[in-house]
Formats: C-alpha cells, sequence, structure tokens
C-alpha cells in the first residue's frame, strides 16, 4: 500500500481522493499521536488550531476536521482562511499540541490537501506521519460528557500574524510601489495589509476568492499576471504568491521574473552583510540554477543542497544550525522568524532590502547569472520507476555526456503530483531545451501507464 502521506501531507482530489471520512479519520489519529506527546500525557485536553484556504471544499474538509479533532477530546480553535505560515506561527504562539492547515497549496481548486503541525508549529517526521497513518482507523475509546473537545472561533489570529510580519521588518518601505499577487489565495488580507502598513504604496491583483477561482490564472505559477500588472501601474516591482502563501516570487519593474534562487541570494548576501547568517551558509535543493551556486561561492557563502521539498530543507537547517534555506519554487525560510516556509515574510524582508539600500530589485537579482534551465512535467507515467528504467538510465547518461560540463539534467518524480520533472541545464536555451524535450519524450514511452 502506498504512504498516504507526501511531501507536503495529504493530498489529492477533494471528495474523491481526500474524502470528509479521510479528513475525519486523520484528525483523530493526528489528536491521538500528537496529544499523547504533549497534553494527554500531561492529564489536560490538548489545544488544536485548524486554518485553511478558500478553496469551497476546504469548507466541507475543515467541518470534517474540526470534528474529528473535537470528537477525539481536542479543543479546536478555527482562524479561518490564513496563510499556511500563519497556521504554523499561531500553532506555536499560542502553545498548541498541533495544527492543522487545509490547502493544497498552487494545485488546481479541485484539490485540497491536510498539513498537520506539531507542537511549535513544527512540520511532522517522517516517523510521526507513520504513527498516524498506523493508527488510522483504530479502535478507541471516545470520550463523552464534558471529555469532548470544544470548539472555539479565533479571528484575532489575521492580526496577530500580519503584526508578527510587520515586527520582523529589518526597514520601512515608505516609497515603494509594489504589486501584489494573492492568487485569490490564503494571503488575500495578510500580504497586502503587511506591506501597506510598512509604507509601500501597495496595488493587488487576484485578491477576491470565491472558493473556485483559487490559483486560476494567476498567483506564482503566472507570473505574466503580475508582470502586465507592474507595468502597466509604474509599480517598482511585483510579488507573486501561491494559493497558501508559503511561497513567494517576484518580477522587477520591466515584468521580468526573479525566482526563488535570486531571492535567496539576495537575503543570503544582506544577512551576510549583517552578521546574522550562520555559519555563512544557505540551504537549497538541487532543482537550484547552477548560477545560484556560483555566484554564493564567489561571495563566500557556502551551499548546502537537499533533496526538492521545503520539509527537507528545513531538515537540514535543524540538523546544521543554519538560518535560510529555499528553493528556486520561491519557498523560503527565515528560521529566525517562522517555522516554515512563508511567503508573505519572504516578501517584507526582499522589499525591505530593496528600500533600504535604493537599489532595484533587478540590480539585486543580478548577483545570480542563471544557465539556461528547462523544466518539463511528464504526466500520465509510473513515478516510481523513474530512478529504476534502464532505457531512462541511458538517455540520462547520453544526455549528461553531451553537456558536458556546461549543464547538467536532473529527473525526479514529484512529491506532490502524479508526474515525473524533466530539469536540465545547458550552455544554451535551445540545448537545454532540446536535451529536455528529448529526455521527457523517452520517458513518457518507457513508464506509460
Amino acid at each position: 500500500m502506498a504512504r498516504l502521506f507526501g511531501t507536503d501531507g495529504v493530498r489529492g482530489l477533494a471528495n474523491s481522493d481526500l474524502t470528509a471520512e479521510l479528513a475525519l479519520d486523520l484528525s483523530v489519529a493526528a489528536a491521538h499521536v500528537l496529544g499523547e506527546i504533549g497534553a494527554f500525557g500531561s492529564g489536560r485536553r490538548p489545544v488544536a488550531v485548524v486554518g485553511r484556504d478558500p478553496r469551497a471544499s476546504g469548507e466541507f474538509l475543515e467541518a470534517a476536521v474540526v470534528a474529528g479533532l473535537a470528537s477525539a477530546g481536542a479543543d479546536v480553535l478555527k482562524v479561518g482562511v490564513l496563510p499556511t505560515p500563519a497556521v504554523a506561527f499561531l500553532t506555536g504562539m499560542l502553545d498548541a499540541d498541533l495544527g492543522v492547515m487545509l490547502s493544497a497549496s498552487h494545485n488546481p481548486m479541485p484539490d485540497n490537501g491536510i498539513k498537520f503541525f506539531a507542537k511549535g508549529g513544527q512540520k511532522l517526521e517522517d516517523a510521526i506521519e507513520d504513527a498516524i497513518e498506523a493508527r488510522l482507523r483504530e479502535p478507541w475509546n471516545r470520550p463523552t460528557g464534558a471529555e469532548v473537545g470544544r470548539v472555539h472561533e479565533h479571528p484575532q489570529g489575521l492580526e496577530t500574524y500580519i503584526s508578527h510580519i510587520v515586527g520582523t521588518a529589518p526597514a520601512r518601505l515608505d516609497g515603494l510601489r509594489v504589486v501584489v499577487d494573492c492568487a485569490h489565495g490564503a494571503a488575500y488580507r495578510a500580504a497586502p495589509e503587511a506591506l501597506r502598513r510598512l509604507g509601500a504604496d501597495v496595488v493587488t491583483v487576484c485578491a477576491e476568492p470565491d472558493g473556485l477561482n483559487i490559483n486560476h490564472n494567476c498567483g506564482s505559477t503566472h507570473l505574466d499576471v503580475v508582470a502586465a500588472q507592474v507595468i502597466a501601474s509604474g509599480a517598482d516591482l511585483g510579488i507573486a504568491h501561491d494559493g497558501d502563501a508559503d511561497r513567494c516570487l517576484a518580477v522587477d519593474a520591466t515584468g521580468e521574473i526573479v525566482d526563488g534562487d535570486q531571492i535567496l541570494a539576495i537575503l543570503a548576501l544582506a544577512m551576510r552583510a549583517q552578521g546574522t547568517l550562520r555559519r555563512d551558509s544557505v540551504v537549497a535543493t538541487v532543482m537550484s540554477n547552477e548560477g545560484f551556486r556560483l555566484a554564493m561561492r564567489s561571495a563566500g557563502v557556502n551551499v548546502i543542497d537537499t533533496a526538492v521539498g521545503d520539509r527537507y530543507v528545513l531538515e537540514a537547517m535543524k540538523a546544521g544550525g543554519y538560518n535560510l534555506g529555499g528553493e528556486q519554487s520561491g519557498h523560503v525560510v527565515m528560521l529566525d522568524h517562522g517555522t516554515t516556509g512563508d511567503g508573505v515574510l519572504t516578501a517584507v524582508h526582499l522589499l525591505a532590502q530593496v528600500a533600504s539600500t535604493g537599489t532595484s530589485l533587478a540590480e539585486l537579482a543580478g548577483v545570480v547569472q542563471r544557465l539556461p534551465q528547462v523544466l518539463v512535467n511528464v504526466k500520465g507515467v509510473d513515478k516510481s520507476r523513474v530512478t529504476v528504467d534502464e532505457g531512462v538510465k541511458t538517455a540520462v547518461a547520453e544526455a549528461e555526456a553531451e553537456l558536458g560540463d556546461t549543464g547538467r539534467v536532473l529527473l525526479r518524480p514529484s512529491g506532490t503530483e502524479p508526474l515525473v520533472r524533466v530539469m536540465v541545464e545547458a550552455a544554451t536555451p535551445e540545448q537545454a531545451e532540446t536535451v529536455a524535450r528529448r529526455l521527457a519524450a523517452t520517458v513518457q514511452a518507457e513508464l506509460a501507464l
């Protein structure tokens, strides 16, 4: 049987793969496992923080999660529509025993997901996820009477989170005009308000969620929207989040994309200059562009590589004592201020560097000279065989021989979607495109379902 938890919680088509019954049962199991680590072991009732993004399916899934938690004897604080990192922050700030976020991040609206946080707002270790799976639908003694959990609204969570983000800013943003694409998602209130409180002139786009339009042709996976608005409004730069706002990507004043590698480099150099970059190191994934590594090496910053996924970035950061890490996709983790990737936090610190230095985003991002990179998603294949299929291995070896020292190849199964990602870096865009398409065709032919 396949593992239920992926790289970022449990995710699938809402009301098909991810049903109300599964959400309820998972919440019961999580309350038992995480409650025993904390509250139940000390004789008190556990407390859970529950938030969601604006997806329509989040409404019934939230009801199921709350029912499961309360039936297991946990008190529930409902914080409503908030970014994933806000739920993580509130879990820690409120000293709750666990947090639950209902979101499928950048996935299309019909999908949804359940992410759990442990005490302190920490992402779950594999062993804890396995324990939750193992106890799914196990027989248990149900509390009754006064022992059942109580459910409370906690609307002040939004203000608490915004105040926290604003309080971390190293500089005000007066004089900056910024476009913020909220992806009709969870940050539609928090992101614009945080930037306005710091003095920025904010233009919002895609900040009117209706439950059905989240991520639809907008946000961090459709940067043409924010780029067009930046040019039309004469803004200094633009910021784009995904549905649950744990990502931040940007565009400069001309609409050119500034990706997660460049954002990470800007923050790393700023922190190193301020003496706050621990061990003069930054954690990144194997998907980071080679140009990022060259820029960091030139600046005397070490790069620690991990597997793809912000959970693996986090694990490496904690294990090595580092305080900055992230992904090309825009997940940036700043452990001095949060426990997980936070798009709104990232935007504030990126803009603060632009404002405090008086340097354009384009000039700051120019420290990274990216190698041409092409990423192709191959759908409808058995992603579990990508590392063992002989035909694929032969094609990869031939591509690597062709690229030599001027590029690299990376094939990996997606941790959140049923597909294989083919990434190629090369000396020219044309070569990267040709090699990537050829490899993608081989993967499709060899691993077709």
